[in-house]
């Protein structure tokens, strides 16, 4: 039997069940669960990194996404704040559209 010990989607041992097989699992408590939520948001992002083509990025970046949603509930946040965040910080700072590079400042 596989051991895995990382963190899934919730509905992973449905699916798992609707395979034949059995699923093991363990509910973390706040402190493991924040660990476990950025190692597998450190895990999503090298998939992304190395993704082979266009939709293998798009849905990396879905897990990733579903990995913020996550952390900003933690947080004590929603996504919408995060995305209020983001917003400001584009008014002042910018966005990246622009592929704006900086080389040197003197």
């Amino acid at each position: 039997m596989p051991t895995y010990n990382k963190l899934i989607r919730d509905k992973i041992p449905e699916i798992i069940t609707m395979t034949g097989k059995q699923a093991k699992t363990t509910v973390l408590s706040d402190e493991d669960y924040v660990k476990e939520l950025q190692k597998k948001t450190k895990e999503e992002l090298q998939e992304y990194l190395t993704s082979a083509n266009d939709q293998e990025a798009l849905d990396e970046l879905a897990d990733l996404l579903e990995l913020i949603h996550a952390l900003a509930k933690i947080h004590g946040s929603s996504i919408e704040e995060v995305e209020k965040a983001r917003e400001a910080k584009a008014i002042q700072r910018g966005g990246f559209d622009e592929k704006v590079f900086l080389t040197e400042v003197e």
